[in-house]
């Protein structure tokens, strides 16, 4: 599949998802210049020009040639097609109008079809952005929440699903994931809280990971908050966060951790439901050390629903009321057998909790939350970790001045 040259980004040489031109006439792909800004450049990439006005100017005219271009049947590459009898493989178009068809269509051919978009989606990042340009992505959730759940997904239902995390854009500003607001439909709701509870672990994981994106996603933020205010949905997540098959647990923490950072509606609802005391039983099983590198992660990203579970009232409450749920945040400050991928996300924990709560602070105290800050500062934590050690170090400290000025 031959890309016209203007139709691709000059940064990531891939085609256009979402083209907008910069104050110097140059179109770039929006992910990419986003992530070019964000990073503190103000020049334009390719001319080096500084940049005067960031403003970045939607391009639809290209957008509007690529997508004709993509409509027309583009052939789908295939690496071995010179091994073959020359035959002709489906287009993009024809794999797509397959997936589309009714009930009627055969469930081998829409297998088939699937298979297809699996392997171009695994072995091209050009056919991925094509197919995410020609309209995939709805089209295979479609085949996914199509209708109330049965116990589990059919083949084509569960190819279906991981050609749609194959195709999801890595960028969370990309409106390719508006589509995903489809799961607003209580049909869609309940089959997606239906297969949390009693799908097989690689669709129960790959559903977690769709949470994790709607979450994060600016276009889904409605959405996000939607399921987290939804009972059900907590119901069917947080027991998935001690599943025993790693892949799920893993992506679960993951989920939780996402959405509890959306928003703050999505904080009081996670705590409502249970969310504290379900996350330190995770944070209990990295600290036996099972699992190796996924334990470490999942109790990073445990630390960081902790963390922003104690940015709200309710949330601080939650953590300073539950039993050993200090002592857990100390114990992860500095772990010896650990990156300490987590230390941050602890001390900034700790340092919300302790300002507001005085049981916290003796609890932390006597877990001997000084020593592990003095032993984080000396480490090579990051930036950011430091800053937020050194003041709870400080309020320990003051604590230790006033109850000392006290006994005088």
């Amino acid at each position: 599949m031959s890309i016209p040259h203007l139709f691709r980004c000059p940064i990531s040489l891939d085609i256009f998802t979402d083209p907008v031109t910069l104050c110097t006439g140059q179109t770039y792909d929006r992910p990419c210049i986003e992530r070019w800004l964000a990073a503190g450049h103000r020049t334009c990439p390719v001319t080096m020009q500084p940049l005067g006005d960031a403003v970045l100017v939607p391009n639809r005219t290209l957008r509007h040639l690529i997508e004709r271009w993509l409509s027309a049947d583009q052939q789908v590459p295939e690496p071995t097609a010179a091994d073959d009898d020359h035959a002709e493989e489906p287009s993009l178009a024809a794999l797509k109008r397959c997936l589309q068809s009714g009930a009627g269509a055969g469930a081998n051919a829409k297998v088939a079809a699937l298979k297809k978009v699996a392997t171009l989606a695994s072995e091209s990042d050009v056919g991925r952005a094509c197919m995410l340009q020609l309209g995939f992505l709805p089209v295979l959730l479609q085949l996914v929440f199509h209708a109330p759940a049965p116990w589990d997904l059919s083949e084509q239902e569960e190819l279906a699903l991981q050609c749609a995390l194959s195709l999801l854009p890595s960028s969370p500003t990309s409106p390719q994931h508006g589509c995903l607001n489809m799961l607003k439909t209580e049909a869609s709701l309940t089959s997606l809280v239906w297969l949390l509870e009693r799908g097989r672990a690689r669709v129960r994981a790959g559903l977690c990971r769709l949470l994790e994106t709607i979450a994060t996603a600016a276009a889904t933020r409605e959405l996000a908050i939607a399921a987290a205010a939804s009972p059900r949905v907590w119901r069917a997540l947080l027991p998935l966060l001690h599943h025993g098959d790693e892949r799920v647990s893993g992506a679960a923490v993951r989920a939780v951790a996402a959405v509890c950072c959306a928003a703050e509606p999505a904080r009081g609802s996670a705590v409502h439901h249970g969310a504290v005391p379900e996350l330190l039983k995770c944070l209990s099983w990295a600290s036996a050390g099972k699992g190796g590198g996924a334990a470490a992660a999942a109790a990073s990203s445990a630390l960081a629903a902790l963390e922003a579970l104690a940015a709200s009232e309710a949330g601080r409450r939650a953590v300073a009321r539950e039993p050993g749920a200090v002592r857990a945040l100390v114990r992860h400050v500095f772990m010896m057998s650990s990156s300490n991928e987590g230390s941050e996300h602890a001390v900034a924990a700790l340092l919300v909790v302790c300002r507001e709560s005085r049981a916290a602070r003796s609890e932390a105290a006597g877990a001997g939350v000084v020593t592990q800050v003095l032993l984080l500062l000396q480490s090579q934590c990051g930036t950011r970790a430091k800053t937020k050690a050194r003041s709870l170090l400080k309020l320990f400290r003051s604590m230790c001045s006033n109850q000392a000025r006290g006994l005088g």
